[in-house]
């Protein structure tokens, strides 16, 4: 699915309720959010979770979504990694309020859960800062899980090109969270 699709989705969405263009989005963001959430140590179940309710906040927020600021996908992946943090945070008080310290949850503290909610609004900060090609790469090898040569084979350019991009891509992200610690 391209940016330019799932922009109009969420438009289409936001203006009229279309469940068509919900489902389209679903099917196509559900298991790829639930994979991620997994890859940051959700179980299964935990991360079913984050995926549905991020996918019923892109229904409810839709109207929110604004293409200046960033692309469709890391706008539903942001509301994903918030979600993952809200339920880290869940998980911790509730063992926290059965007895475990603080530091024995999941080697989280509330301090550093924090921080992971702030890292998370820094990273989607930093994304908005890289050209809209570097993005683009970024977001399909990272957020979506795709291999160089699918990424290539989708955007139509070259597998060195999409390496470079990300190389480039990687580079300015870490020159542009570095500024923002």
């Amino acid at each position: 699915m391209t940016e330019a699709r799932a922009g109009e989705l969420i438009a289409a969405i936001a203006e009229r309720g279309d469940r068509s263009a919900f489902i389209a989005l679903f099917e196509y963001y559900a298991p790829r959010l639930k994979s991620q959430a997994m890859r940051f140590g959700l179980t299964a179940d935990q991360a079913e979770d984050v995926a549905q309710d991020a996918m019923l906040l892109v229904w409810t927020r839709a109207a929110q979504f604004n293409p200046a600021r960033g692309a469709a996908s890391s706008w539903i992946f942001t509301i994903s990694a918030h979600l993952r943090v809200d339920l880290r945070r869940r998980i911790a008080r509730r063992r926290i309020d059965d007895g475990a310290p603080p530091e024995a949850v999941d080697g989280a503290t509330p301090e550093t859960l924090a921080e992971s909610a702030d890292e998370a609004e820094r990273v989607g900060a930093a994304l908005a800062g890289l050209s809209d090609e570097q993005r683009r790469v970024v977001e399909l090898s990272f957020f979506t899980d795709e291999a160089h040569g699918a990424i290539a084979a989708r955007l139509g350019i070259p597998v060195g090109t999409v390496k470079s991009r990300i190389r480039l891509a990687l580079k300015r992200l870490r020159d542009l969270m570095e500024g923002t610690r």
